[in-house]
């Protein structure tokens, strides 16, 4: 139903620090090596984090809840690293406001009965799950039935000749959300391609069991 996007923080101006102190995914863990860093989550991933990162950063889990979403043994190895003084948590906080200009220095945090505490920080992370978003997508001119497309289940075109929907964001009568359906959808898609892209030559239709052809360009030899 479109790209997988992050849900992002939602206070004014804070996307001048993404990628540089504010962020929604991790790619080199080292980054944060001796940094300040606070993670808000309640999931696996802000679980997950704050245990790894906290062995060479100073962590500081916030949550909305008491209670975390996540694995209970990691909420337990959190607990536990708290104790000893490895990381700090806190809950049931949410980020409040942030404070810097070309860098972020402070953040502050607030509970629903309205205490607030201020945290020192170089980073944030948050890990609040995905959104999809259908893009430039929805300006294509398509049919939209709540954030799907209706399709021709006899090649899975859409309204517009030349645009073809498979998998989720298609949607049909007796839809099922399934890789296996995908698949199905794929081959039909793909076989309509085909003859509108190439309409002047012949379609061969091949199984991989027998083609010699299509056995080639996947690398592998009939057993026979």
């Amino acid at each position: 139903m479109g790209s997988f996007e992050p849900r992002k923080f939602l206070i004014k101006g804070i996307e001048k620090f993404e990628n540089d102190s504010v962020f929604y995914s991790i790619k080199d863990k080292n980054y944060f090596k001796n940094k300040k860093v606070c993670i808000f989550g309640g999931g696996d991933s802000a679980l997950d984090w704050a245990i790894e990162l906290s062995k060479f950063a100073e962590i500081t889990l916030v949550h909305r809840r008491n209670e975390f979403r996540g694995a209970e043994h990691s909420a337990r190895i959190a607990r536990q690293f708290e104790k000893e003084g490895k990381l700090k948590i806190k809950t049931p906080f949410q980020i409040d406001s942030i404070e810097g200009e070309d860098k972020l220095n402070a953040i502050t945090i607030k509970t629903e009965d309205g205490k607030i505490e201020k945290i020192k920080t170089d980073c944030i992370l948050g890990f609040f799950g995905l959104i999809m978003k259908l893009g430039p997508i929805a300006e294509w001119g398509l049919n939209l039935e709540k954030k799907t497309i209706p399709v021709n289940t006899e090649n899975f075109q859409t309204n517009k000749k030349g645009i073809f929907a498979i998998g989720d964001i298609c949607t049909y009568p007796g839809k099922l959300k399934l890789i296996l359906s995908g698949f199905h959808e794929g081959a039909l898609a793909a076989r309509a391609c085909f003859k509108l892209a190439k309409p002047n030559e012949t379609y061969r239709f091949e199984y991989t069991t027998t083609s010699k052809s299509v056995q080639e360009r996947l690398g592998v030899k009939n057993s026979d």
